[in-house]
């Protein structure tokens, strides 16, 4: 024990590890289940520590309490959020270190696809929601606890079910024809397959700041494009990554039981995963470069993809939004807020072309009538200024080029560029048009949906087109787009447009 002036409620040696390589993913593991003000105390024989775990409990909006110098290392207590004096203090007690390369399950990826169960087709403008649904706030509190580790596995399934039940629920009501579970489990829509994968570990945004050259420039950054960096959490891989558990099976798994309509489930994309995953100083202690961390990105998602098929989902979509921070990024200075904005990026031809490459081989094989891919501009706030604005030019050749069936894409917006330049997409193509902007509270009327969703016949034909909101309407699990009742009120629109224009 320490001579620190109160007491640690937990304590772990963090050896010769800097911020840079390792250290914070151990702080986070141990300071996630404790309650607020209770302290941590970090053993390290760095010195740079004393430096860098100031500034990250700045960054952090935790208190660096005390710290004493010992024969050969320092002791730091730690107060997760501000720091007060009258809370009780427990006994100290010792952490299991997570280690910094753990044995994986080896991923087997099935010769062939299994033997699909019922898997309802998708029809001609179908309405569908692009995946995430407002969650209530007691989801909320409950996701918090988990992923803090103060929740078991059990008792939040029990919960999200809840939740699932009624985002389903109000999908029925407002007569969607294909049907998501509204990503109600996940964080967000892309890094929550951090806390499932082996060797990887989700932490919030603000973590990461000092791996950044200034990490107080980019934090007033994402003040600035009103990024909610503190709630929003990122996957870092310190090991090379397996699938021991499955992704988003158990969510089709549970959403089959609701209803016997067609079921969409998404999962981030090949490109959108590597470039969040790759951040120099954390997973290059696993990958010798984000190539070799992509082609484990690929056999884990490719074994993803099979199961979920298997499992009777009639789409599974890729979520690949960063391709447009590709394209666009300048336009905003720069800089834009994406998942995957932090990572390593090369010219915009080389990177689309890697994630061309990364695509195709995720689903090389696999029925591209059941595949999706999702494109958007950013949607984790509601100003339009903020987010990118571009046309799909750029990008045809990625979207023509890859096996996927069905493009589900923003298009309300008016930064999305017009339709005709989707002519160059092949005609065995579907496109999910977005049709209303889950941006914007007020309702799209009827007719105003039915003349976006008949500009897109003119050009494609009735039988390619499907009708989809621009994005989903809460990406980010604590920074909802819509409210429920909005989501519900704009999928009913666009119901009642395509009963209008299919003369039902």
């Amino acid at each position: 024990m320490t001579d620190h002036p109160h007491q640690p409620d937990a304590s772990f040696d963090g050896g010769t590890l800097d911020c840079g390589n390792g250290l914070l993913l151990l702080i986070r593991r141990h300071i996630d289940p404790l309650g607020p003000s209770q302290l941590l105390e970090i053993l390290s024989a760095e010195p740079t520590v004393a430096e860098d775990l100031p500034a990250w409990c700045r960054l952090t909006g935790n208190e660096l309490v005390s710290q004493i110098e010992l024969s050969d290392r320092r002791s730091y207590l730690v107060s997760k959020g501000p720091f007060d004096a009258g809370s009780l203090r427990t006994a100290a007690t010792e952490r299991e270190s997570m280690p910094l390369t753990q044995a994986i399950l080896e991923v087997k990826i099935p010769a062939s696809l299994p033997r699909p169960a019922d898997a309802p087709p998708v029809p001609a403008l179908a309405v569908m929601g692009v995946g995430s649904w407002p969650r209530p706030s007691w989801l909320l509190r409950a996701l918090h606890q988990r992923l803090e580790g103060r929740l078991d596995d059990t008792e939040f399934a029990a919960t999200a079910d809840d939740a699932v039940r009624l985002a389903v629920q109000a999908q029925i009501r407002a007569g969607a024809d294909v049907i998501t579970d509204g990503e109600q489990r996940r964080d967000n829509y892309s890094s929550f397959v951090g806390g499932l994968l082996d060797n990887c570990q989700l932490v919030p945004l603000t973590d990461l700041l000092p791996y950044v050259d200034d990490p107080d420039e980019f934090a007033a950054e994402l003040a600035e494009l009103d990024v909610p960096a503190s709630e929003v959490r990122h996957p870092a891989v310190f090991g090379p990554l397996g699938r021991s558990r499955p992704l988003a099976v158990h969510e089709v798994e549970f959403t089959r039981q609701l209803t016997d309509k067609p079921i969409k489930v998404s999962l981030p994309g090949p490109y959108l995963l590597t470039r969040t995953m790759w951040m120099e100083c954390i997973s290059d202690r696993a990958y010798a470069n984000r190539e070799d961390l992509a082609r484990d990105v690929v056999r884990v998602l490719r074994e993803e993809l099979h199961f979920l098929l298997a499992t009777g989902a009639s789409l599974v979509q890729l979520d690949e939004p960063v391709l447009t921070e590709v394209a666009f990024g300048a336009s905003v200075n720069g800089r834009s807020f994406m998942c995957g904005a932090l990572g390593e990026r090369g010219s915009t031809d080389d990177e689309l072309a890697f994630a061309k490459g990364l695509l195709q081989d995720v689903v090389a094989g696999l029925p591209a009538e059941r595949l999706a891919l999702h494109v958007c501009r950013g949607n984790w706030s509601t100003d339009e200024s903020v987010a990118l604005t571009g046309d799909y030019r750029p990008l045809l050749p990625v979207l023509a080029d890859v096996p996927i069936g069905t493009l589900v894409l923003e298009m309300c917006t008016p930064r999305a560029g017009e339709q005709e330049i989707l002519r160059a997409i092949p005609d065995d193509r579907r496109i999910g048009v977005g049709v209303v902007n889950q941006k914007h509270a007020r309702i799209e009327t009827v007719e105003e949906v039915m003349a976006k969703a008949q500009g897109a016949i003119d050009l494609f034909g009735m039988e390619r087109v499907l009708l989809n909101p621009d994005c989903g309407f809460a990406t980010f699990a604590d920074n909802p787009i819509a409210t429920a009742e909005v989501a519900e009120r704009k999928l009913a629109a666009m119901a009642e447009a395509s009963r209008r224009l299919r003369g039902d």
